[in-house]
């Protein structure tokens, strides 16, 4: 690990200031904000990440889970992912997030991580994390040796010729589902991006993960007010029970009015560049009965521009399969 400047901003307008200074948003940036440092201390201790200088956010006001005027729910950035799974709003209203945090991780990790923390979780490629091997995330121009490589646990939508890695995040997956919104404070001033428009593909820039700019700092996530009469359900499918990265995942969010499907939200985890929202399984899914064929058809719909590679065809089935287990659960509940 390289030597580092560990520095405690006094408010967040110092934090942004000092972060502004930093070369770029993504990786090679020589200044980092840090909470739980789940991650990040991660990555630093392989060289994968090597900033010059922490911000310490831990001690800014951003720790509040607190209702919004609309009746959404506001997240701060340093909310500890355990704290957000057990919080009695967050069972109540918005379930498919408590069970998604729950399902990721460690209970000790879940204690650290943190709400801005997961936002800009990384991959858990090899390549990526290996810093002798090339890697176009980690060192544009490079190469993506995953894909002909070991591939097995990487991304099969959303990919480009020069990544395919996947984002391993389960809360940003519910949060899709969840249509939330990032609240974020920059040098420019304070701007909402939603979660569909947050994280990017790789393209031709998989270096450049999220549309954040030097200096932003993630200060809140908000959700919209529930939806009345809303089943949720979060479904992870994986090699072991705990402690696991996801193979294919599925957050459901629907509504059911007279047998029929009047609402769905529907995104994956496990299979995406970024968390992935599917509004062609949405589309698929509103007006049909609730039942089998039309799960398995909207879960058809989730995949058709899947693009497997040598290790992880299994995923298609294995995606679709969850896809529509989720949405039968969820019609069960």
């Amino acid at each position: 690990m390289h030597t580092f400047e560990f520095v405690r901003p006094r408010d967040s307008a110092s934090a942004v200031a000092t972060a502004a200074k930093a070369k770029t948003a993504q990786q090679g940036a020589d200044v980092r904000f840090i909470a739980g440092g789940t991650t990040l201390l991660d990555l630093m201790k392989l060289n994968v990440e090597t900033p010059a200088r922490l911000l310490d956010i831990n001690r800014l006001p951003l720790g509040k889970v607190e209702a919004t005027s609309d009746g959404g729910l506001s997240i701060g950035a340093t909310v500890r992912n355990s704290a957000l799974a057990h919080h009695p709003t967050v069972q109540k209203d918005y379930a498919v997030l408590s069970q998604a945090l729950l399902s990721g991780a460690s209970a000790q990790l879940r204690n650290m991580a943190t709400t801005a923390g997961n936002l800009l979780q990384r991959t858990r490629c090899m390549y990526f994390r290996d810093t002798a091997m090339p890697c176009n995330k980690r060192e544009p121009g490079t190469g993506c040796p995953a894909i002909t490589g070991s591939n097995r646990m990487l991304a099969i939508l959303g990919t480009s010729e020069q990544c395919i890695a996947t984002n391993p995040s389960d809360m940003c997956v519910a949060m899709a589902a969840l249509e939330a919104t990032i609240h974020v404070e920059g040098p420019k001033g304070q701007r909402a991006i939603p979660i569909g428009d947050f994280h990017l593909l790789p393209g031709s820039t998989p270096s450049r993960e999220t549309v954040l700019e030097p200096g932003d700092l993630i200060t809140h996530v908000t959700l919209p007010p529930p939806v009345a009469g809303s089943r949720q359900i979060y479904l992870k499918l994986r090699d072991r029970a705990s402690y696991e990265f996801a193979l294919a995942s599925a957050a459901v969010v629907m509504t059911v009015t007279g047998g029929k499907v009047t609402r769905a939200r529907i995104a994956m985890g496990g299979v995406g560049t970024k968390p992935w929202r599917s509004p062609e399984a949405e589309t698929a899914l509103v007006g049909q009965p609730a039942n089998a064929a039309s799960f398995r058809n909207a879960a058809e719909a989730a995949l058709r521009n899947a693009k497997p590679r040598s290790e992880n065809g299994f995923k298609v089935e294995l995606a679709k399969r969850c896809v529509a287990h989720a949405l039968q659960t969820a019609a069960a509940s």
